[in-house]
């Protein structure tokens, strides 16, 4: 496989992973934000700012996986800034837990994952596309 095969190939099994996690995000953000009182109840001691912006990181997610999948530059830029973003909020998410805020400890687990599975598509991402 030559060099720009492994390089496109790296690339369409990012953004496929990436839009799945994304449609994945979208639906179940949908579901805790819009979804009726036994939805919402399920997620506990929700941190709204978290909720939130992971819901709209889902739309995000797709795009850079849409962009990922179609060899698109742009799109490599989108997930570091994901990956940015994504750790920003973990931040902040760590600081709101540590002043005494309510919280699930399911969403320090997906907050880690979000974190690390945006870093690693990232750094494929720009691996393969600064070269």
């Amino acid at each position: 496989m030559t060099g720009n095969c492994q390089r496109a190939k790296a690339l369409k099994v990012s953004g496929a992973i990436a839009i799945v996690f994304g449609a994945l995000t979208i639906a179940a953000g949908g579901r805790a934000l819009f979804g009726g009182a036994v939805a919402r109840a399920a997620v506990g001691d929700a941190v709204p700012f978290v909720l939130w912006f992971n819901f709209a990181a889902g739309f995000a997610y797709v795009a850079a996986g849409t962009g990922l999948w179609s060899l698109r530059l742009w799109a490599s830029w989108l997930s570091v800034l994901i990956a940015g973003g994504t750790a920003l909020v973990l931040v902040a998410f760590g600081l709101h837990v540590f002043l005494g805020g309510a919280f699930e400890m399911r969403t320090v687990g997906a907050m880690f994952l979000r974190t690390f599975v945006w870093a690693a598509i990232s750094a494929v991402a720009i691996r393969q596309t600064i070269r």
